[in-house]
């Protein structure tokens, strides 16, 4: 039985027991992942895609264009992407002389004015212990999971935006929580993002949070072990990013908020660097 009370333009008017808060972009209707075809800004609905097939020209497609059309009806693309670069450089990280891990990985003193590359708080986020296997397998896994969830709700391009703050987030944790000296790398940070992204979204299509508050209880608890070389600060700033970024994106989800939606994420992700960066060089005496 559906809420009486609800807002019913919050659910696809094709299948109106699917909630959901992503638009067609040329009726502005809502429609549910399903129901989604991935245009070149945002998606558009089965009716309006019908009709643009309608007046296109008749042309075979090409092997490429095939491809693509496969993406557009729902696969994460992104989330694929991200395993499939993360993967990439988790090789790379065992060839010798490369340097990988050298070069893209973490520490506040990188916030500061000593050693300027603030890039890393981003990039150390596809990095992985090359001495624990299973730190990779994990966190990939979690990030199919989140992201097969995510992507198709959000969309692919906010879905992005969501995972990569997040990942800034967790670092700017590091900065706030951790010694100034501290190295850390992973993706587990925007891994917690995606958690707290969903947190916010399920509270708000009123799902059952009870596993998901577990889950997220026991994902955190780990990183307090004693001995296990786990980065808590990392967890807990990936958390409140992604919740922040969940929130944004959820209150401003209509076609006519889309400058202020762009707006708030910038904003964010200027406030984490800023965030990152004083407190790092008020750490190292740098003030």
């Amino acid at each position: 039985m559906s809420d009486a009370g609800a807002d019913r333009t919050n659910f696809c008017y094709r299948h109106p027991d699917r909630q959901s808060y992503i638009l067609c972009q040329r009726c502005g209707r809502t429609i549910c992942p399903e129901c989604q075809t991935q245009a070149p800004v945002g998606v558009i609905c089965p009716e309006c895609m019908r009709e643009q097939r309608a007046t296109a020209p008749r042309t075979k497609p090409a092997a490429w264009t095939r491809v693509r059309s496969a993406a557009g009806r729902g696969a994460p693309v992104v989330t694929y992407s991200l395993i499939g670069i993360t993967a990439l450089v988790y090789l790379l990280q065992w060839i010798p002389g490369l340097g990988v891990t050298n070069a893209l990985f973490f520490s506040p003193v990188f916030m500061t004015e000593v050693l300027p590359e603030p890039w890393r708080a981003i990039t150390s986020v596809f990095l992985h212990s090359t001495s624990l296997f299973v730190h990779i397998i994990l966190n990939m896994y979690t990030l199919w999971i989140f992201g097969r969830l995510l992507e198709p709700m959000l969309g692919r391009v906010r879905f992005l935006a969501l995972y990569l703050i997040s990942g800034l987030a967790g670092s700017v944790g590091v900065v706030v929580f951790a010694a100034p000296t501290t190295q850390v790398l992973g993706a587990s940070g925007a891994i917690f993002g995606l958690m707290g992204a969903f947190v916010v979204i399920q509270r708000r299509l009123g799902g059952n949070m009870t596993q998901l508050y577990i889950l997220l209880a026991i994902n955190l608890a780990i990183g307090f072990i004693p001995g296990a070389n786990i980065s808590w600060q990392a967890h807990l700033g990936g958390l409140i990013g992604g919740a922040l970024v969940g929130l944004i994106l959820l209150e401003t989800r209509s076609r006519s908020r889309r400058g202020l939606q762009i707006g708030l994420l910038i904003g964010l992700t200027v406030v984490l660097f800023v965030i990152g960066t004083v407190v790092a060089r008020w750490k190292i005496g740098a003030f």
